[in-house]
Order: structure tokens, then C-alpha cells, then sequence
């Protein structure tokens, strides 16, 4: 059994070359730090529930900004707070994937 149910990578990489970033495409680390506070909140956080975590480059930057959820391994992209609430309730409270942000 895994120790979280639901582990979330969010990819807050910041490119200095130019090339697409999920920091600079969508402030992802703002956008984390939203999650993980709703997570909380929720009381969803912590062993046997939801872990929020900052991740480097996780190579998907042109779609994103980008984040992705263990142990299904789903691959999302998102615009704002809106398209989080949606992962949020669908995905992490209710084990349904959304399948119009997925990648």
C-alpha cells in the first residue's frame, strides 16, 4: 500500500534560455502553493491522503504548466484556479479523472 493515497508533482521549473517554462506560463508555484493550502484545508493532507510537492523540470514545459498525479499517473495541464478547484474535487476528493485538462 502506498503511503499517500494520491502524490502531486507540480513542475515549477523556471527556464532562463527563453524556451517555454511552466513558472513562466502560468506561475506555478503560486498555483502550487494554491493547491497545497486547499489540500489542507480540506484535511486531505498528509500520510494516508494528499501530498503536494514542487518539482523541477519534469520535461513537458510546452503544454504546460504542467503537474502530475501518483500513483495513476495522470498528466495534467492548467489555466488557472478553476481548472485546480476541478482537479481537486474530481480527481483527488472523487477519483475521477478530468479528462479535458488531461495530457
Amino acid at each position: 500500500m502506498s503511503y499517500f493515497r494520491h502524490h502531486v508533482f507540480f513542475c515549477t521549473n523556471l527556464r532562463d534560455d527563453g524556451r517555454a517554462c511552466c513558472q513562466k506560463s502560468g506561475d506555478a508555484q503560486a498555483m502550487r502553493d494554491y493547491v497545497k493550502s486547499g489540500i489542507k484545508q480540506r484535511g486531505l493532507a498528509g500520510k494516508g491522503g494528499v501530498r503536494i510537492n514542487t518539482a523541477g523540470c519534469l520535461d513537458r514545459c510546452e503544454e504546460g504548466p504542467v503537474l502530475v498525479i501518483y500513483p495513476e499517473e495522470t498528466w495534467y495541464t492548467y489555466v488557472d484556479k478553476d481548472d485546480l478547484d476541478e482537479i481537486i474535487e474530481e480527481h483527488l476528493v472523487n477519483g475521477r479523472p478530468v479528462n479535458r485538462l488531461k495530457i
